[in-house]
């Protein structure tokens, strides 16, 4: 009997109306969060969600996921980056002296505000931020000290978030030393465009933006047109003349011509002829289309030194143009301010078939900038590599990018070589024609074309490691043909495949994550020879692999605590029932009875 008064007890117990449970939330839905909303921690400044076009300091993204999600959020809009940003670091500068390109935060840039010429900001060159959200009705009253805000997702749900103070979540965890020990344990468990042209010419904008094609005008034609960088497409590398140059896109290029005719090409072909790339001027800013013929618009081009046009004498085309250097000098949304061009020529002989390779190279700099500080090699990151660029390796005391095989349009090795590209795998190969030697040269041979003339010793830690501190790099790991070589009495065995294995991981805050080089190794595989074949053709293989061995922080494991409230009439009836006096109640026990079950049925429910 007493044990089903006890059950009956507890399930009208849980029949309470939800107002015994919880209490009225304070903030109405659908309100805009106001700075009041955020806790004592938070920093200084406004957050705005539902004005648009609002400066949003932490903005946040939108959420779709219930569950805790931590958000970084964008870059600030247009008119709030101050002229040099206050940053530990910036860490896409990774041209000294130079502007590079969509970085917001480097000073050699001299923008007072980067997005009006930038189309984005490079992440880590402007501050940020980090919230850990959840569905806003999993929530009913924040407690927390810490800066809290009420977002709104794109679509449409409420999200509260809660600003990242724990520096543990921050970083990631200290890696172990990487040795050839457990070099394969570490590898084995973490292993695993367009063509055309974007100008548009109904409405020119005021300004250049990054990437933007170049517009140049010829007076004698009064025909407006665009620099032309040609680029090498195809197997053989044949020159696209229809490349444009991008505005503040230093790069270089190389293409091939072929000529069947090279006796009339010689004076015809304007691609042979250094008048052909400076006979114009180049538009200051794009507007300058809509009034071509306005010099305050134009900007000649410089000649740097002399450079005689192409002659044919006697079996010999003289002068032909081998190398194209544009330089570009710039200012923000002032535009181009000084361009001048230099030439390299050769001369050809006359035979059938001839061929001519040329190189074209634009660089661009800050106006009146020290032209000895934009020829310093760029960096592969600051200090973390950023996926794509060169992978550094040193040579003795010489630093360089670290190479792959290439080959030729028959497929024979080149003697130009592919770079590895950070984070990128790669495999290439190519044949290699051998002349019957002795054995230490066929392996030397075919070691220096597996991996370059020089083997590399050191591999760099960080994008901008400087080679004179060689504690910023680490030793390639190694297997050479002494160590590896088979037995065979009447024949060679030499490298045919290396295979670069390279494991990396993230370091720093997560909020700008650092990517370092933990460990390098080389793998040769071989293959044995006969000692009677005279020429041999060997097909060479090389293969780069990058294996992420990042290791995440532990999730907060913090178990959510349960804090009872109830209405404050609860006890109302115990109240007036005890106050009648003792005399009143002798003899009754139902009062005690009853809340004595109450609190044994409350006991029940927090231990289930």
């Amino acid at each position: 009997m007493c044990t089903s008064q006890l059950a009956l007890l507890q399930v009208l117990f849980l029949l309470v109306p939800e107002g015994v449970w919880s209490q009225p939330s304070s903030s109405p839905s659908g309100a805009v969060p106001t700075p009041s909303d955020v806790g004592p921690g938070s920093p200084g400044g406004t957050l705005q969600t539902s004005s648009e076009g609002s400066e949003t300091p932490w903005p946040v993204p939108g959420i779709s996921t219930v569950g805790p999600t931590v958000v970084t959020p964008s870059a600030p809009g247009n008119g709030t980056v101050d002229l040099f940003p206050v940053l530990p670091i910036c860490v896409c500068d990774l041209t000294p002296g130079t502007c590079d390109i969509n970085c917001c935060c480097d000073k050699d840039c001299y923008l007072l505000h980067p997005r009006t010429v930038f189309s984005f900001c490079l992440p880590g060159s402007v501050r940020s931020s980090s919230w850990v959200c959840v569905d806003n009705s999993l929530i009913f009253r924040s407690n927390s000290p810490f800066p809290s805000r009420v977002f709104m997702d794109s679509s449409g749900i409420r999200q509260f978030c809660v600003h990242v103070n724990d520096s543990k979540l921050n970083y990631f965890q200290k890696l172990q030393k990487v040795n050839a020990t457990h070099f394969e344990a570490l590898a084995t468990e973490f292993g695993g465009g367009s063509f055309t042209s974007t100008f548009q010419t109904q409405s020119p904008p005021p300004h250049y933006r990054a990437g933007d094609p170049i517009l140049t005008y010829f007076p004698t034609w009064s025909v407006i047109s665009l620099l032309r960088q040609p680029a090498g497409v195809g197997a053989w590398g044949l020159c696209a003349e229809n490349n444009p140059a991008g505005f503040l896109e230093s790069k270089t290029t190389t293409c091939a011509r072929f000529f069947k005719n090279l006796t009339s090409s010689c004076t015809l072909d304007p691609a042979l002829n250094a008048a052909s790339y400076y006979n114009f001027t180049v538009l200051k800013v794009p507007k300058g289309m809509t009034d071509p013929q306005n010099l305050k618009f134009q900007v000649p081009v410089t000649l740097v030194s002399e450079a005689d046009p192409p002659f044919l004498s006697g079996n010999t085309c003289q002068n032909v143009v081998s190398q194209v250097i544009y330089e570009i000098e710039t200012n923000g949304t002032f535009g181009i301010q000084k361009v001048s061009v230099s030439f390299g020529q050769t001369n050809l002989t006359v035979k059938p078939g001839s061929s001519l390779e040329q190189h074209f190279i634009i660089r661009f700099r800050a106006f009146q900038q020290s032209i000895a500080t934009s020829f310093t090699r760029p960096r592969s990151g600051n200090p973390g590599y950023l996926v794509g660029k060169p992978l550094l390796a040193i040579t003795g005391d010489l630093s360089h990018p670290m190479t792959l095989l290439q080959s030729r349009g028959d497929g024979i090795c080149s003697v130009k070589r592919h770079e590895v590209q950070f984070g990128v795998n790669a495999v290439s190969g190519c044949k290699l024609r051998l002349k019957r030697v002795a054995c230490s040269h066929l392996q030397q041979e075919t070691y220096e074309a597996l991996h370059g003339k020089t083997s590399p010793e050191l591999v760099a830690i960080f994008g901008n490691a400087d080679p004179a501190r060689k504690s910023e790099w680490t030793r390639i790991l190694s297997s050479n043909c002494s160590v590896s070589a088979m037995h065979c009495t009447s024949c060679c065995v030499i490298p045919v495949s290396l295979e670069i294995q390279v494991l990396w991981a993230y370091i720093g805050l997560q909020s700008n994550p650092q990517a370092h080089v933990s460990g390098a190794r080389f793998l040769y595989r071989y293959q044995s020879i006969k000692d009677s074949q005279q020429i041999i053709d060997v097909s060479l293989t090389t293969v780069v692999t990058f294996v992420d061995i990042t290791q995440k922080p532990e999730p907060p494991r913090g178990q959510a605590r349960i804090d009872w409230k109830l209405p404050f009439d609860f006890f109302f009836p115990f109240k007036v029932a005890f106050s009648r006096g003792v005399d009143s109640q002798k003899g009754s026990a139902s009062p005690i009875l009853i809340l004595c079950l109450l609190v044994l049925g409350v006991l029940k429910l927090e231990t289930r």
